[in-house]
């Protein structure tokens, strides 16, 4: 099992994501030495990106990452893509199509890309890459930006 090199890309810039911030822990995101999911996030000239490695906490078929653990990077990613924008805003939908799986070690890369907000829903687009170059998957999604109001205890907890 390889280490994770979670390290940007030049002129990548590190993003500390919000739920931090505000003291709330992240399912996907927050354990940085674990060995399940290390995740970091960057933004390049207003594009998101993250680096992400799945240990053998994340297995599924052996040897490899299991699809929900894929599925979940995908969401949060998509949510930090969508977040960067100043939007608090959450999933209302999304879809995630597997193209090869990833082994358990690997550090892949995700390129976050926002379509036309309308009002309050904003679609976003993922693509997983491996470190080889290719897609592990793809997804799409739609969220809807909920606000402080909508953000409930977390808000009320973080003083805001």
């Amino acid at each position: 099992m390889t280490d994770a090199n979670l390290d940007g890309e030049p002129g990548w810039d590190s993003l500390a994501p919000y739920w931090e911030s505000i003291g709330i822990r992240s399912f996907v995101s927050s354990d940085t030495d674990g060995d399940r999911l290390r995740v970091r996030y960057f933004d390049a000239d207003g594009q998101t990106w993250a680096r992400a490695w799945f240990g053998p906490g994340a297995e599924g078929p052996p040897g490899h990452v299991h699809g929900g653990a894929l599925a979940a990077l995908m969401d949060e990613a998509m949510g930090m893509a969508v977040l960067v924008t100043g939007r608090l805003a959450v999933a209302a939908r999304i879809e995630v199509d597997f193209r090869s799986m990833v082994s358990l070690g690997e550090t892949v890369t995700v390129e976050l890309t926002l379509g036309e907000a309308a009002g309050a829903k904003v679609p976003v687009r993922g693509v997983m890459r491996r470190s080889d170059g290719r897609t592990a998957c793809e997804s799409t999604g739609l969220f809807v930006e909920i606000g402080i109001d909508g953000m409930g205890e977390a808000a009320t907890r973080a003083g805001l």
